[in-house]
């Protein structure tokens, strides 16, 4: 995971770039500017880093085509895809930009004691582990709220994005954000416990993997040092039976396979009521059907190749064995002719019949893989949604969408969207439960994560009243 550098380009499987790792002298330079501007940024307004982080949104969309380029070559998004990435993480540090000042502001708090109030105060330097699957956006969903608050980031993406996280890193320093704010780093595992370890960092921010995640959560503990974990996911898809199933086809392609299905909070479980599955199945057959294998620069491309042989070559074997224990091919062929030789391809499949003791039924397909499940009625799709190891998001449709979002608070997930398309904007909060790991990302809650929520107690009459303290209870 924490390994050189390397930009192999997924449509070709050709090695593009080299990204030599970082010595431990880099890594403490870094670490002492990032420091010393906490220190700098404590006591100062928010008002001119507002304008900064505006700049910054500003300079990556003036360099949009530049970056979604660089997301294509490393890791094989398609390119409207990419752009979109690129919007998104402007629009995220705009948001912060804009509302940093009201999310922060302190919170009056009424007590017999005397005047109270939170305050909310930068703690120090925030290291994240970033993957690479949103190269920007996971990124920027850390740092926007962070810069906002006080506290520079340092973080280390997957190997396999390094042009990308050089690029974030160059655009935001030329954007006017000062040296220290904004760290990307080609560094080890081991590098990467030092500097969790270090007093100087504060909190540790990671998107991945369960197994990053509890390495990364462990030298947290270890260090006692605050983290939020945003690991996988299995979201459900539930259609219930008075559904408008016109209505659903129209997102059921973006549903699966935005991203070519390498997405954490991806449709990756259907589960559809009786009435309504047979037709469903057809309906998902057929857009699936219109995945368009090819280089993911041509706009006629509509499903990207994945994100590394390892990734496409593990899916491929997950898949036979869920067929090897049971699942039905219901749609697809694995050994279907791709576009290049030795691109990282894998086509977009079905699978239905995954009973319980199929060891792929608690599993997470991360990529263009969608499982389809038959439910008696509206409690068994409920309690089919909740027998996962996983709870980050989810999606109900309903007749009603009341009738939905009743539904929707009896699922274990962080967020569910109810009869409309799940999407990420920055005032929605973003984390889950179970093992897809704690803490909340983006809207308020994002810029409270790595927060000091500081209590403040004034005695307005400046003498001592026993009578007005806790004391005079005993």
């Amino acid at each position: 995971m924490f390994n050189n550098g390397l930009s192999i380009y997924p449509y070709t499987g050709e090695l593009k770039k080299t990204y030599e790792n970082q010595s431990d002298e880099y890594v403490e330079d870094k670490l002492q500017k990032a420091d010393a501007l906490y220190h700098e940024w404590r006591n100062q307004p928010l008002d001119g880093r507002a304008e900064i982080l505006h700049a910054v949104a500003d300079n990556l969309m003036k360099h949009q085509d530049e970056l979604a380029k660089a997301m294509v070559q490393d890791m094989g998004k398609l390119f409207g895809e990419a752009k979109a990435e690129v919007a998104l993480s402007a629009m995220i540090a705009n948001w912060y930009a804009d509302n940093a000042k009201d999310l922060l502001r302190p919170q009056r708090v009424y007590t017999i004691m005397g005047d109270a109030h939170y305050e909310y105060h930068s703690t120090g330097v925030i290291m994240a582990v970033e993957p690479w699957n949103f190269p920007y956006y996971q990124v920027m969903r850390v740092f926007a709220p962070n810069f906002m608050l006080g506290n520079p980031v340092m973080f280390k993406q997957a190997s396999s994005v390094p042009t990308t996280a050089s690029l974030l890193e160059k655009y935001t320093l030329e954007a006017g954000a000062p040296e220290g704010s904004l760290v990307n780093l080609f560094v080890t595992y081991d590098q990467i416990e030092k500097i969790i370890a270090d007093p100087r960092v504060s909190g540790v921010a990671l998107t991945g993997s369960e197994r990053a995640g509890q390495k990364i959560a462990a030298e947290a503990g270890k260090y006692l040092k605050k983290s939020t974990m945003e690991l996988g996911g299995s979201d459900p898809f539930i259609v219930l039976d008075d559904a408008d199933l016109d209505d659903i086809k129209k997102i059921l392609y973006m549903a699966r396979l935005f991203n070519a299905g390498q997405e954490c909070t991806s449709a990756k479980r259907f589960i559809v009521t009786e009435k309504n599955y047979d037709r469903f199945l057809e309906m998902l057959k057929e857009e699936f059907s219109k995945a368009k294998m090819g280089d993911p620069m041509n706009p006629k491309t509509t499903l990207a190749p994945l994100s590394s042989k390892s990734a496409a070559d593990d899916l491929h074997q997950q898949v036979k064995d869920a067929i090897a224990h049971g699942a039905t091919l219901a749609y697809g062929d694995l050994d279907a002719p791709t576009p290049t030789p030795n691109g990282f391809w894998m086509p977009a499949v079905i699978l239905t019949d995954v009973t319980r003791d199929n060891p792929a039924y608690y599993q997470e397909f991360f990529g263009p893989v969608g499982v389809v499940y038959k439910v008696a009625d509206e409690e068994k799709a409920i309690k089919l949604a909740n027998d996962s190891h996983y709870g980050l998001g989810g999606q109900v449709f309903a007749g009603h969408s009341k009738h939905a979002a009743e539904v929707a608070s009896k699922i274990e997930t962080g967020a569910v969207y109810c009869n409309n398309f799940r999407g990420s904007i920055p005032e929605l909060q973003f984390g889950g439960v179970k093992n897809s790991g704690y803490g909340r990302e983006l809207g308020r809650a994002g810029i409270l994560a790595f927060a000091n929520e500081q209590m403040i107690m004034r005695n307005p009459y400046d003498k001592i009243d026993l009578n007005h303290t806790i004391g005079g209870f005993v």
